[in-house]
């Protein structure tokens, strides 16, 4: 392929992300092992909106997307890639390399906030006895994402260099620099390539300006990588060396404290680089969501063989149980990485001796109460009700007690739990319960409480806290860790139940990232660090960009 286009189209978001944002993320985006669809040469993906990169089938996308992220809705994202042929507009006339879609949730909520996904595409098969169209893989789309700092300022500077390598047979070299900023779990993230100096040993770079948060997010002392390639046509450009820096020595500016060796593993006689840079800002740093939030969610009781109760199982429409339970699910489970939640149903007579059970799993395995993602949860859910006898009365204490149990053994700041109860708002141990929530808040946890149906919820909005703060024997809960939301005030007349649940998610939980900030700030845990200064010697000689 002549140019590959990565045509990552962003769409779709909520119609209810009006509101001001909670904070912006970068969207950095790489592909691995993408088809080759050009004969006498390789891809040339592109990013829609961002650069094409010649000749290559594993491109890093230096442009990137900066998006308002929300934690409590929604954002659906697609990405499609292109071999770009020819510089028409008309993506119809490019060759199509493959497509995929996730949510920003997905990313954000990934390990160290890094999304690998395999790139598909329809392929219409036709023979004497089908006509089909699997998905056929066509390579790896990368997708790894930052919270971007409140540094808005930019960084102008210019490079230089004397002496590198000799690499072409018939010429000297052409030259370009490539940046990278270090990331949380050691890896780095193209952040800038200059403009190639053709045939030349001691190249002069046209100056640039770049947003200080692009380098190194604000944060001063963060490594800062350098490499240094010679252009070649074909994609396979020379590697010449390396260096590592941070924005605090660059703004240092021209001096020889701003010369530096550029390194080549086992290279016995490294050049120089002089670099003058100008540039200064101020930066505050605020936590952030890196923490991997854990989800158990409970289901109340109610007589399902009748069509006035609350969990009956109309074959044509969800209750309201699993609507509400899909609404939320859908969107907190990005944030778990294995998507395997525990979920357990309370207020019934378990088979086969009819005991009354007040922390039952409803897939029916004591040992093993963990469901795969939300449809797994709403078909155990389906299952229980043909199985149990739901009885009352309807205790909170004993499922909160069993979360808060986790939530007790990690303390560190590496996991925070959230408790979704499901519930028709009828509670019977309303003392027990407090307590339980007075103990639980000085946990890692939050619990969500959906009211459904058309009874009195004015317990739950006890449980709640907004007004006043929930105390138990004369002791305050040390922070509010309820939100209630009930399930009727989000039913639209219209019957449009794609909206009212997209609002019901995201009011139930537009509390938990202050929940959770909250719950580090009173033990001192502070974001992770940002990883040790990079060392060239425990990097792997890199080839090519």
């Amino acid at each position: 392929m002549d140019k590959v286009e990565a045509t990552a189209t962003v769409c779709d978001f909520d119609p209810m992300s009006g509101s001001i944002p909670a904070t912006k993320v970068e969207i950095t985006v790489s592909c691995r092992n993408l088809l080759d669809r050009d004969t006498f040469s390789k891809s040339d993906p592109c990013k829609f909106l961002t650069e094409v990169i010649d000749n290559t089938l594993n491109p890093d996308f230096v442009r990137k997307y900066i998006l308002d992220y929300f934690f409590e809705e929604k954002q659906n994202l697609r990405f499609d890639v292109y071999d770009i042929d020819s510089k028409s507009p008309d993506l119809a006339k490019h060759d199509f390399l493959g497509q995929v879609y996730c949510t920003l949730g997905e990313i954000v909520g990934s390990p160290a906030s890094r999304l690998e996904k395999q790139l598909v595409k329809h392929v219409i098969v036709v023979d004497l006895y089908r006509v089909g169209s699997p998905m056929k893989t066509c390579g790896t789309i990368i997708l790894s994402a930052e919270e971007l700092g409140n540094c808005r300022d930019y960084a102008t500077m210019q490079f230089c260099a004397n002496k590198l390598d000799k690499k072409d047979f018939f010429g000297k070299s052409d030259p370009f620099m490539v940046f990278y900023r270090s990331n949380e779990d050691g890896t780095f993230t193209i952040c800038h390539k200059t403009e190639v100096v053709k045939n030349t040993l001691n190249p002069v770079w046209e100056p640039f300006s770049i947003p200080v948060r692009a380098l190194c997010n604000g944060d001063y002392n963060r490594t800062i990588k350098v490499e240094v390639y010679d252009w070649d046509r074909d994609g396979s450009h020379d590697f010449i060396g390396e260096f590592t820096t941070s924005y605090k020595e660059l703004c240092r500016g021209q001096s020889q404290l701003n010369v530096y060796e550029v390194t080549k593993k086992k290279k016995k006689n490294p050049e120089h680089l002089q670099k003058p840079t100008f540039s200064h800002c101020i930066f505050a740093q605020s936590p952030s969501l890196s923490t991997k939030i854990n989800q158990t969610f409970l289901l109340s009781k109610g007589n399902p063989s009748q069509s006035t109760s609350l969990h009956y199982m109309n074959p044509y429409q969800m209750n309201a149980y699993a609507m509400a339970l899909k609404a939320v699910g859908e969107i907190i489970q990005d944030y778990d990485s294995d998507k395997m939640f525990p979920a357990l149903g309370f207020g019934a007579k378990l088979p086969p001796d009819g005991r009354v059970s007040h922390e039952f799993p409803l897939n029916g395995n004591v040992e093993n109460p963990y469901c795969n993602g939300i449809e797994g949860i709403l078909e155990a859910y389906h299952q229980s009700l043909k199985t149990v006898q739901l009885y009352g009365p309807t205790n909170f204490a004993p499922v909160v007690n069993h979360v808060a149990r986790y939530a007790a053994a990690v303390q560190d700041g590496s996991q925070y739990f959230v408790l979704l109860i499901i519930t028709d708002g009828v509670i019977s141990d309303m003392a027990q319960t407090k307590e339980a929530i007075v103990n639980g808040a000085k946990l890692p946890m939050s619990i969500i409480i959906v009211g459904v149906g058309q009874a009195e919820f004015d317990a739950m909005v006890e449980l709640d806290g907004d007004d006043v703060r929930i105390s138990s024997r004369g002791k305050l809960a040390e922070r509010d860790i309820v939100q209630f939301v009930p399930f009727r005030d989000y039913m639209d007349r219209t019957g449009n139940h794609v909206l009212s649940m997209a609002r019901l998610a995201k009011d139930v939980l537009a509390e938990i990232p202050d929940q959770l900030i909250s719950y580090m700030k009173s033990r001192a845990i502070k974001p992770n660090p940002v990883p040790p200064p990079y060392s060239s010697c425990e990097q792997p000689e890199t080839e090519s960009v």
